[in-house]
Parts: C-alpha cells; sequence; structure tokens
C-alpha cells in the first residue's frame, strides 16, 4: 500500500492522527503468481539497495518513487510482471550509481554497438578488451534491455521471448554482482509468459 500518513511527535512514541490510502496494490499483486514473484524480488532489491540510506539528500526518494511505480505497474497488470522487474532493476542500479552501459565500452568508451556483455566491467565491452567467456548481446536483447531501462515500453513489450529470458540472466546477474548477494526471491520469480 502507499499511504499518507500523519503522525502527532510525542516524546517517545509517535502518534498516527491521520492516514489516506493513495494505493492499494496488495490484493492485485498477491492475486496472482506471477506479479506475487516479480514484487517480491523488487521489494527486496529495494530493501537491499536503501539499506544504509540515512532519509537525508540520497537518492532515496528517487529510489521509492520508482519502487511506487513498478508496483503500481505490476498491480495494474499493463506489462508483463517479469518486465516490470527487470525494469525496476536496471533503474534502481541505476539510480544507486551502477547504469550498465549497453551503447559505448564501459572499460575504453568507445561507441558501439559491442556485443560482448561484462558484469564487472560495467556492460558491454569492446572485442579488443572482453574477457574471455563472457556472455554475448544480441541485437534484440539490447535493444530490449535499452528499452527497459529507458522506459520504453512499446519496444519493450513486442519484444520476443527469447530476448526477454536472455536480458532477464543478465539484468539477474548485474543485479546480484553489484548487490554483492543473491536476491533470494529472485529463483522463484515465474517468468512464464502471460
Amino acid at each position: 500500500m502507499l499511504v499518507d500518513l500523519q503522525c502527532y511527535e510525542g516524546r517517545s512514541l509517535d502518534t498516527v492522527t491521520q492516514v489516506v490510502t493513495l494505493g492499494a496494490y496488495g490484493a492485485a499483486i498477491a492475486a496472482d503468481y506471477g506479479k506475487y514473484t516479480a514484487g517480491s524480488a523488487i521489494v527486496e532489491a529495494a530493501a537491499k539497495l536503501t539499506e544504509h540510506d540515512d532519509g537525508g539528500t540520497g537518492d532515496g526518494a528517487a529510489q521509492f518513487r520508482l519502487l511506487s511505480g513498478a508496483l503500481r505497474a505490476l498491480a495494474a497488470g499493463d506489462h508483463a510482471a517479469g518486465l516490470v522487474l527487470d525494469s525496476y532493476l536496471l533503474r534502481a542500479l541505476a539510480i544507486a550509481g551502477w547504469e550498465p552501459s549497453l551503447d559505448t565500452c564501459a572499460v575504453t568508451g568507445e561507441p558501439g554497438p559491442h556485443s560482448a556483455f561484462a558484469i564487472p566491467s560495467g556492460g558491454v565491452v569492446a572485442d579488443a578488451v572482453a574477457p574471455p567467456g563472457v556472455p554475448r548481446l544480441d541485437d534484440a536483447t539490447r535493444e530490449l534491455m535499452s528499452a527497459l531501462l529507458g522506459g520504453d515500453w512499446a519496444v519493450a513489450d513486442a519484444s520476443d521471448l527469447r530476448s526477454r529470458e536472455r536480458a532477464s540472466g543478465l539484468i539477474a546477474a548485474y543485479a546480484q554482482f553489484h548487490l554483492e548477494r543473491g536476491l533470494r526471491s529472485l529463483p522463484h520469480v515465474d517468468r512464464r509468459p502471460a
């Protein structure tokens, strides 16, 4: 739920004086297994990305807006739950300072397109600096990842299943690398087409 809350500040405990519901997403998300598992991964990632936010001038407000929008999109069912999750992960990592390079080489800055995706390097890299065995992006997968990062839902919704599967795997690996630990809910995400 998204609520607007008014509190009275007490000496030891605050008292809630007014609550207005701005968005009730729980029932719509919990009623669909795919939405539920994607929502669980989104909330877990949000918790990990903001666990050290002190409420000051950090990126917490931007992360909150992104989280709220992702849960609203999941509840509304405007897009496939897996796409909403992948878009959330890319955007949340970008806000945190880990935006993957999808056009220019993350190591040399050489303009692309490049097909090697080196997670520790920060995204696509030129063949000359690509570590052995890195995954390769085809044009459709790179286009989907760019669309998810940029919020181009027309392109994302029109993507094929193979591109979605490849992008999801790379996005999950990229997120878990930068979070420095696994998201426990990610293996349970239901990625079957709706």
